[in-house]
């Protein structure tokens, strides 16, 4: 008989000079273990000395939802990577995770958030809005998450992600006013805030990697790499402990500007998606169960396509070109 876990699992190695405070996670949703499994590597070859810690603190984290981890799925109670910020009052699992792992995002200063996603495509990293002094996400550290991005390995970089999400939640507010706490949490734009939004608000840095498809055989040595990049990037690894990242060529900047909400299980997508797929403007993308076409608005790619997604949550997300500089 399976017991909710009582304890959240975190390995910290100190090293004994100082530098940056470094924390990595994985399984925030808990079937997407790509980074759990990276992380058990690298944790052996630290204690073997195979790896060694320059300087700073290095932190991992490779089950943050242990209860969605343990049932195989992606949320346990719901979903830990949004409305992620210290609770006033505890309403479920994920409340009791938020509450230990806010205080740690918020001791260090950079955050590499490890995914995978239910869709085919490749790896991508996600990062945070330029420099500003806005409401939704102030954030100053646009340089060191845009640098680290370009040297993770991957060959896209996306941006946009919370006002994305901010937007699809007028569409989200009309559909569903019953009064509830979902209701209220929804028609509040910091309901988009997970990990990496939440150590951003702390003053922070944090980047997103998605490793790839859920069950995709080279994730962990995406998320693995990704790790030791990020390490040699920061100072914290000499770079003989990893293969220096020299990309053939510049990483595809991406930026995304709508959110499709799923309205209906009936709602069915035209053909078989998979992230980063290209659309043209009016190219038909699914149609809903009352029969009405989903048109893409503009060109673009389809990012995060689910066909398992729920009424009421992310169907599909659209991107088009970023003019970022990665420097």
């Amino acid at each position: 008989m399976s017991h909710q876990p009582t304890h959240l699992r975190v390995h910290q190695y100190l090293g004994l000079k100082p530098g940056p405070r470094f924390i990595v996670t994985a399984a925030v949703h808990g079937n997407e273990i790509h980074g759990t499994t990276a992380m058990a590597g690298i944790m052996d070859q630290l204690d073997r000395g195979e790896l060694t810690l320059k300087r700073g603190t290095l932190t991992l984290v490779p089950i943050v939802n242990p209860l969605a981890h343990q049932l195989n799925r992606r949320e346990g109670d719901r979903n830990l990577n949004r409305n992620l910020r210290p609770p006033a009052v505890i309403h479920d699992f994920e409340d009791r995770i938020t509450r230990q792992l806010c205080p740690l995002l918020a001791a260090h200063d950079g955050l590499l958030d490890l995914h995978s996603f239910q869709g085919q495509g490749p790896a991508f990293a996600m990062l945070g809005p330029r420099n500003n002094d806005g409401d939704l996400e102030p954030h100053q550290h646009e340089a060191i998450e845009s640098a680290l991005g370009a040297r993770l390995g991957v060959g896209r970089i996306v941006e946009g992600w919370l006002s994305t999400y901010a937007l699809g939640l007028q569409r989200r507010q009309q559909r569903v006013n019953d009064g509830s706490r979902r209701a209220a949490l929804i028609a509040d734009p910091h309901y988009g805030v997970g990990t990496t939004e939440y150590m951003r608000s702390t003053g922070g840095w944090a980047i997103t990697l998605e490793c790839g498809q859920h069950l995709d055989p080279n994730g962990p040595e995406v998320a693995r790499l990704a790790i030791l990049r990020s390490l040699v990037h920061l100072d914290m690894l000499d770079q003989s402990a990893v293969e220096p990242h020299r990309p053939a060529q510049p990483p595809e900047l991406l930026q995304l500007y709508d959110v499709i909400d799923r309205e209906d299980m009936g709602d069915q997508f035209a053909r078989e998606w998979a992230s980063f797929d290209a659309v043209e403007a009016g190219q038909l993308i699914g149609t809903r169960a009352s029969g009405e076409p989903v048109l893409a608005p503009s060109a673009g790619r389809i990012v995060f396509p689910n066909t398992k997604s729920q009424p009421g949550t992310e169907w599909f997300y659209l991107a088009r070109a970023s003019d970022r500089q990665l420097g």
